[in-house]
C-alpha cells in the first residue's frame, strides 16, 4: 500500500472536458478529493467543462492525451510520467480507454497506484476489441458502473472480487430538486421549445444517433396515435444534440412528417437546465436499442419525480422496478411502447404522482452524487491509506 505523507494528490485522465456522463463524473470527484482534503488534477485535451474543475476546487492540466495513434501514445506516456513526479501525484485514475492505456504505461513505470472506471458498453466483436478494451479492467481497483456492467466484467474480462467494485452513477439532488426549479425557468424552456398550449409533454433526452431510439420513438408515437390509444393531447420533444457531421437530425425530421407528427415534435438541441426539463415533463421515454452501461438521465428524471418509460435491459433493470418506480418496455418493440405512453397519459394525476414520489425516494437512499463521491473516495482510501472519505463526511457537519 502507498501511504502518502502529504496531502495525497489524485490525477484523474480522460480524453477532454466537452460534456457527457464521464466528463460530469470527473468534476464531481474533483469535488469530493478537494473536500476529502486530497490536491484534485486533472487531465485532458479541455474543453467547454474545463473551467468547471478550477471552480470544483482542482486543477486542470492540458494534455492531449486521447490521441490514438502508437506514437502520441508514446509521447503522452512521457508526458504524464512527468507530470505524476513533478506533481507528486498518489493515485491515477483513468475513464477512457487511450487515455487508461497511456495511464497504465506510465504508473506501472511510476509504481503509482492505477484505478478505472468502466463507462460504456464497449463491445468486444473482435479479439483485437477485447484486447483495446481490456485497460479498462486492469485496474489495481476496477469501478464497474452498474451490476450489469460487473457481470461483464467478471465473465469476459476475469476480474476478480478483490478488485472490482461497483458503484453506480447518480443524480445530483442539489440541482434536481422539485422544490428549487421556478415557473419563470420552466416558461424559458416552453417559449423557446414553441409550446404554447397545455399539452402534457413527453420528453427524450439523448444524443442524436440512431441507437438511442428517436426513430423507434416516433414509430411507437404515429401508431398510438393513429390507432388513437389515447384522448390526451401531447408534445414530443427531442433534447440533445447529433454528431459532428451527422445527418440523423435530418432523417428524423423526414421521419416525422412522414407519419404525421410534424406539429407534435420539437427538436429542443442542447439543454442547460435539464431540471427544469424534466418537472415540465409529464413522462420521460428513454428507448435505447442497445442495453444502457447506466442510465444517468433515468435517474435524473426520477429525482424530479417525473414518470419514465425504460428499454427493459442493461441497467434500467437496476434503476427501474416496472410498475412500481418507472414502466418497463421491450426493447425494440414500438407496439409495447406506444402501449406504456398510452396508458401513462391516461392515468390519473395521484397514480403519476405516487410512482414519482416512489422513484425520487428510491433515488434519494441509492443513486446520488453524494453517494457515488464517497464510494469512489473509499476506492482511493483502500489502495494509499488515507482518509479521505471520512474527512469529505466531516466536512458536511
Amino acid at each position: 500500500m502507498h501511504v502518502p505523507s502529504h496531502r495525497p494528490t489524485i490525477l484523474q485522465v480522460l480524453p477532454a472536458l466537452e460534456s457527457g456522463g464521464v466528463e460530469r463524473g470527473t468534476i464531481e470527484m474533483v469535488e469530493a478529493i478537494t473536500r476529502g482534503g486530497g490536491q484534485a488534477l486533472v487531465a485532458s485535451a479541455g474543453g467547454r467543462l474545463a473551467p468547471m474543475v478550477e471552480r470544483a476546487g482542482g486543477r486542470h492540466v492540458t494534455l492531449s492525451i486521447g490521441r490514438k495513434s502508437p506514437l502520441a501514445v508514446l509521447s503522452n506516456t512521457l508526458h504524464l510520467k512527468r507530470l505524476i513526479r513533478r506533481e507528486k501525484v498518489d493515485l491515477v485514475h483513468a475513464r477512457s480507454r487511450i487515455p487508461a492505456w497511456v495511464a497504465h504505461r506510465a504508473c506501472r513505470q511510476t509504481g503509482t497506484p492505477f484505478v478505472t472506471t468502466w463507462h460504456g458498453v464497449h463491445n468486444a466483436t473482435t479479439r483485437a476489441k477485447k484486447f483495446y478494451n481490456s485497460v479498462l479492467a486492469a485496474g489495481d481497483r476496477v469501478i464497474a458502473i452498474s451490476r450489469f456492467i460487473a457481470h461483464r466484467l467478471r465473465s469476459e474480462y476475469d476480474v476478480s472480487e478483490d478488485r472490482l467494485r461497483v458503484i453506480p452513477r447518480g443524480a445530483d439532488i442539489r440541482q434536481f430538486d422539485p422544490s428549487r426549479v421556478s415557473g419563470t425557468r420552466m416558461q424559458a424552456l416552453l417559449d423557446s421549445w414553441g409550446i404554447e398550449d397545455d399539452s402534457v409533454l413527453i420528453l427524450m433526452p439523448g444524443r442524436l444517433t440512431e441507437w438511442k431510439g428517436q426513430g423507434l420513438l416516433l414509430d411507437a408515437l404515429a401508431l398510438m396515435t393513429r390507432e388513437r390509444m389515447t384522448h390526451t393531447p401531447w408534445t414530443c420533444v427531442f433534447v440533445g444534440t447529433a454528431p459532428e457531421r451527422s445527418d440523423f437530425p435530418q432523417i428524423l425530421a423526414a421521419q416525422a412528417q412522414e407519419r404525421g407528427l410534424n406539429g407534435r415534435i420539437r427538436f429542443g438541441g442542447h439543454c442547460a437546465d435539464m431540471p427544469a426539463a424534466l418537472l415540465l415533463a409529464g413522462l420521460v421515454v428513454v428507448p435505447s436499442l442497445r442495453p444502457e452501461p447506466f442510465g444517468r438521465v433515468v435517474v435524473e428524471a426520477q429525482a424530479m419525480a417525473c414518470p419514465v418509460i425504460v428499454a427493459a435491459h442493461g441497467a434500467a433493470m437496476e434503476t427501474v422496478t416496472h410498475g412500481e418506480t418507472g414502466i418497463l418496455f421491450r426493447p425494440g418493440d414500438a407496439a409495447d411502447l406506444a402501449r406504456m405512453i398510452a396508458a401513462t397519459l391516461e392515468a390519473s394525476d395521484d397514480q403519476c404522482a405516487a410512482m414519482g414520489q416512489r422513484a425520487r425516494d428510491n433515488v434519494l437512499a441509492h443513486y446520488t452524487t453524494r453517494n457515488l463521491q464517497l464510494a469512489t473516495l473509499g476506492v482511493y482510501d483502500e489502495l494509499l491509506g488515507t482518509h479521505m472519505r471520512k474527512q469529505a463526511l466531516a466536512s458536511e457537519s
